[in-house]
């Protein structure tokens, strides 16, 4: 069963009967928590008989209490036979019912995901043994992180979107506060995604040159993206002297007379996201996303409250005094691979 799903054989691999009727439930259970907790992949054979119909769906509550709902799962009934059928699932989706004495089960680890309709677990430990996968070095340190940051996270159930921005968060910061503080609009990550994808939306503006530095060039390359920081445009320097104003709100002025409907990504000056908010009031701005993470203690949180109200754009948002430019761009990154999601790959244009 292991070989037909690509499972790793022999390596870090627990084994489990569910029907051994000499064993009282209460050791098995015990073996169970174990196997969870010492992120072993785990293969279940005979699990279930007449009598005991119940104990598959008392392991998978088990495992989701250490796994993240998105394991891979894989079941094969009559291995060898002419009726052999395999089924590959998430630990979420799994169903017990489509299970019986004939079948064997093997649940993933947390280096565990599917890809091509296989079940992998790469072999081997950082330092160790490479990994043995179509990725460089870079990435598979990112997603070897992501994947740690996912097994630490508190709300196992958030939406694959949000959970996908918030590892990155995470990620830049090793700041796990950002579970509490990173707002996201439902669906705010996924649509945005496919307006970049579908050619609706070309600009992304960052408030200043470092938010904007961060952006991968790769994913802007590969979709045909342009990001524009208006911070050093002489017309921005004439204007902010002209009227009194600080050099970003300038800027933002500027950027939605030529780009109203760009992506704005705020990662340093809460002035320029206040100037946004007032320009979109007045109908001159219609911003496809906004991304309001401006770091400080001088108007910030207020500059955050100001973006809530317009609950017909897609907004992320780090609440209170957090954030930075390293924040806003690694917010756009996430959006512009989102589609990495699903296999939790990150890294792809590292």
């Amino acid at each position: 069963a292991a070989s037909l799903l690509g499972a790793p054989i022999g390596h870090d691999l627990c084994i489990i009967s569910l029907s051994d009727l000499m064993t009282p439930w209460e050791r098995i259970e015990k073996r169970i928590r174990a196997a969870a907790i010492g992120d072993f992949v785990t293969a279940v054979y005979n699990p279930k008989s007449e009598g005991r119909y119940w104990q598959l769906y008392r392991l998978k509550e088990l495992f989701l209490e250490e796994r993240s709902p998105g394991t891979p799962v894989g079941y094969v009934r009559q291995a060898g036979r002419e009726e052999q059928v395999v089924n590959l699932t998430t630990l979420a989706e799994f169903d017990p019912e489509q299970v019986d004495m004939f079948t064997v089960i093997l649940i993933g680890n947390s280096q565990s995901y599917e890809a091509g309709g296989k079940f992998i677990t790469p072999r081997g430990y950082y330092g160790e043994i490479k990994m043995k996968t179509d990725v460089g070095i870079g990435q598979d340190i990112m997603i070897r992180s992501f994947r740690t940051i996912e097994k630490e996270l508190k709300d196992k159930e958030m939406p694959l979107d949000k959970k996908w921005a918030l590892l990155h968060a995470i990620h830049t910061t090793a700041d796990f506060d950002m579970e509490n503080i990173l707002r996201i609009d439902d669906h705010a990550v996924a649509s945005l995604y496919e307006k970049f994808n579908r050619g609706e939306v070309r600009t992304i503006i960052t408030d200043v040159t470092m938010a904007a530095s961060g952006i991968r060039k790769g994913a802007l390359q590969r979709m045909g993206i342009e990001v524009k920081c208006y911070l050093q445009d002489e017309r921005t320097i004439q204007l902010a002297t002209e009227k009194g104003i600080t050099r970003t709100q300038a800027g933002i002025r500027l950027a939605v007379q030529e780009h109203p409907g760009a992506l704005y990504a705020f990662g340093n000056a809460p002035t320029a996201l206040i100037e946004l908010c007032d320009l979109i009031r007045k109908g001159k701005a219609t911003p496809a996303g906004i991304i309001a993470a401006p770091v400080g203690f001088v108007h910030v949180q207020e500059s955050k409250h100001m973006v809530k109200p317009f609950v017909s754009i897609p907004k992320l948002i780090i609440e209170g005094r957090k954030g930075g430019s390293n924040l806003a761009a690694t917010l756009v990154n996430a959006i512009l691979c989102y589609n990495d999601a699903e296999q939790l790959k990150p890294g792809r244009d590292v």
